[in-house]
């Protein structure tokens, strides 16, 4: 089956936003061509961004992931991270008490910048909950995950606390075949056992979406018209794309697979504008 050209329709655009994980790299590290797709962008003068659902490190530190896998050029105002809503919101709605998590060390210290202490849950006394105040599924790493996710589920069930969810994300390819569980699945799994709604920051929700067309109107007009989402899963990528009001096109270079993504269409009834097989064709 042919497939229309990225580079084709991407100059219809003035803004092309992209998903990091599965459009711009894998598990094997940058797709194929990343390089050449960002020159062009480059070379015609569309404004950029990378919106992606990764808690587990700063804006910053993406870029300085993506230098070391050889794609330089991406500037820090273009780099937006789901990450980055929780740790905004973080700042303005916790203001005592400490801040329990899930993940690494390393995207607690990004994220939980408030000022407030944090712990991490294996550290916690449930039997001494006073000074928690909030609990945050950062990422899917950084905790055993029986020990782990028991003593969240315990805390939750034991003291009534806002819960932010900084990745929505339910799995992830690490492999062309295989997926691996991520915090968007686990904070799914607590919600479900525990009746509760989190707070979720990232795509699908419409927080990255509308920071990024904020400051993208700050010096021109752009209508929404104007702008192209492309994504590789469409429960996040190309159903915010849609909520948000934008065209949105879905890449079969990660997690939707070229096999099963008209079925998939169907059963989720999110339908993208466009389908192309990658970023680099």
């Amino acid at each position: 089956m042919s497939y229309p050209s990225f580079f084709e329709l991407a100059k219809q655009f003035k803004v092309i936003m992209l998903d990091s994980y599965g459009v711009i790299k894998n598990h094997n590290g940058l797709i194929e061509g990343a390089q050449k797709t960002l020159e062009f962008i480059r070379k015609e003068n569309k404004l950029f961004r990378v919106l992606t659902n990764d808690a587990s490190r700063s804006p910053q530190q993406q870029i300085d992931k993506y230098m070391e896998l050889g794609l330089p050029g991406i500037e820090l105002h273009e780099m937006l991270t789901s990450g980055m809503m929780a740790k905004h919101f973080l700042e303005q709605k916790i203001t005592s008490g400490k801040i329990a998590y899930l993940g690494t060390e390393n995207s607690a210290d990004y994220i939980l910048q408030s000022g407030l202490e944090h712990v991490a849950v294996r550290d916690l006394d449930l039997e001494n909950l006073d000074e928690i105040s909030a609990c945050v599924f950062l990422d899917d790493e950084g905790f055993d995950w029986n020990t782990d996710i028991n003593k969240t589920v315990n805390l939750l069930r034991k003291k009534n606390m806002p819960v932010i969810l900084a990745n929505s994300d339910y799995y992830y390819p690490v492999s062309s075949n295989d997926v691996s569980i991520a915090t968007g699945g686990i904070a799914k799994l607590v919600e479900n056992l525990l009746g509760k709604k989190f707070i979720h920051f990232g795509k699908p929700d419409s927080q990255m979406f509308m920071y990024a067309y904020e400051q993208l109107t700050k010096d021109e007009f752009i209508n929404k018209n104007d702008i192209l989402m492309v994504g590789d899963t469409l429960k996040t990528d190309i159903l915010g794309g849609n909520k948000f009001g934008i065209k949105t096109m879905l890449v079969l270079s990660g997690n939707t697979r070229e096999d099963s993504y008209k079925s998939q269409i169907c059963s989720t009834g999110i339908i993208p504008d466009y389908v192309c097989k990658s970023i680099m064709e």
